[in-house]
């Protein structure tokens, strides 16, 4: 929870620094209107334009490093070249007037909400150490930070209690505040809805593409394990129990020779059989849920991992499996290439989201296009899924794999 608290904060602090420039905009956006009225400030129009423009982009950019998926809806290529045509194409390009639309809802609402995650704090801290130096303040200082005079103990100490709980509450409502900031950038800087589906569209054609290679290379990882391995065995037991039969017939006492090496073959055969099986769908899952089959795979990695588990509620089989396919290839990851001294994996579910974060303290330099790290078969899995993979490993460490996947049921 405290976590998430400083983050939404920080959230609410940017937030109201590109609140505090629309705001300035739209005031330049007035004087700008007043002046077309004489005519010099149509002049200045696309400079206007220029300025909603950049100052949009930089919402986008805030809001991707946020994890909030937000497209530059605007072409790339050559800007049109003398003031009538660069109006012409502001006018017809409805990312124009959404961007403007984002400009007042940005520098109004999420001015407010960002001024009070950003001010009632500092508020917090003075009502509540008041009482602690109230005493040494001339008697026309005795006021709360709204100017309410207090002149009592009681009345200070109600006060001071009433602002704690005002910022617990605050506190509670913090990544809320925090979503209701960034909606405006979400549903305004992005595409028209038309262009936004059509990039959705080739996502997921992209996406199930890679779901069906994915399912192909597993398949054929399956046979190669059932023949390679379960049906040798099988082969060679049954070639064992034959030579056992004429045995019984030429030379008893080779009976129990080749009876013992059908049954090795037999449990050899078995025990591959099970692997294959829990290649597919873990038995550990349905038998102790996805906490507790990953509470024995960080039980037995290689390298020392905590595991803290938030109220997961019910979860998608293929979602569960996901996630506990990419918790143990991460910490095999971890213990194979990292020279890492600890791991530690974290889940919690945020609504219809589940998210899987594995970190360490090693070496860094993880690269998902690398051959044998694993990383490409995670991505895969997980954008099978509609997830979202975010690896960090700066060289050096320390390294970060975050996983979101939709769980919605």
């Amino acid at each position: 929870m405290t976590r998430d608290a400083f983050e939404a904060l920080e959230r609410l602090a940017g937030g109201l620094g590109t609140a505090l420039l629309a705001l300035l905009t739209l005031a330049f956006w007035v004087l700008v209107g007043a002046a077309c009225v004489v005519g010099v400030g149509l002049l200045m129009l696309p400079a206007m334009l220029a300025l909603t423009r950049a100052l949009a982009e930089r919402e986008r950019a805030r809001l991707n490093r946020w994890g909030l998926e937000v497209v530059s809806p605007y072409p790339v290529g050559e800007a049109p070249v003398g003031w009538t045509a660069r109006l012409r194409a502001a006018r017809a390009d409805p990312a124009t007037f959404r961007d403007l639309s984002w400009l007042a809802v940005h520098g109004t609402l999420g001015l407010v909400l960002g001024l009070v995650a950003v001010i009632l704090p500092m508020i917090t801290l003075r009502e509540a150490t008041f009482p602690l130096w109230w005493r040494f303040l001339p008697p026309d200082m005795w006021v709360t930070s709204f100017g309410v005079p207090v002149t009592t103990w009681p009345a200070m100490l109600a006060v001071a209690v009433g602002a704690v709980i005002i910022q617990v509450i605050a506190v509670l409502l913090g990544p809320r505040m925090a979503r209701w900031q960034a909606r405006s950038g979400v549903r305004l800087l992005g595409p028209h809805p038309s262009i936004d589906l059509s990039q959705r569209v080739a996502r997921l054609t992209a996406t199930r593409a890679g779901a069906l290679r994915a399912h192909a290379a597993e398949l054929r990882r399956i046979e190669r394990s059932l023949h390679d391995g379960a049906q040798n065995r099988l082969v060679a037991v049954v070639v064992m129990v034959a030579a056992a039969r004429r045995a019984l017939a030429r030379d008893p006492a080779l009976v129990d020779l080749a009876l013992d090496r059908a049954q090795g073959a037999a449990e050899q055969a078995l025990s591959e059989l099970r692997g294959v099986v829990r290649g597919l769908l873990p038995p550990i899952l349905e038998d102790r849920g996805l906490a507790g089959a990953l509470n024995a795979l960080a039980a037995g990695s290689q390298v020392p991992c905590g595991l803290a588990v938030g109220e997961l509620g019910q979860l998608p089989l293929s979602v569960e499996t996901t996630a506990y396919f990419t918790v143990a290839e991460a910490l095999t990851n971890v213990g194979r290439h990292s020279g890492a001294r600890r791991a530690q994996v974290t889940l919690s579910r945020d609504r219809d989201l589940l998210r899987v974060v594995v970190t360490d303290d090693g070496k860094g330099g993880a690269d998902d296009g690398s051959a044998g790290t694993g990383l490409a078969g995670i991505r895969r899995r997980v954008e099978a899924h509609d997830g979202v993979v975010t690896l960090s490993s700066p060289q050096g460490g320390p390294t970060r794999i975050e996983v979101e996947l939709p769980c919605g049921s």
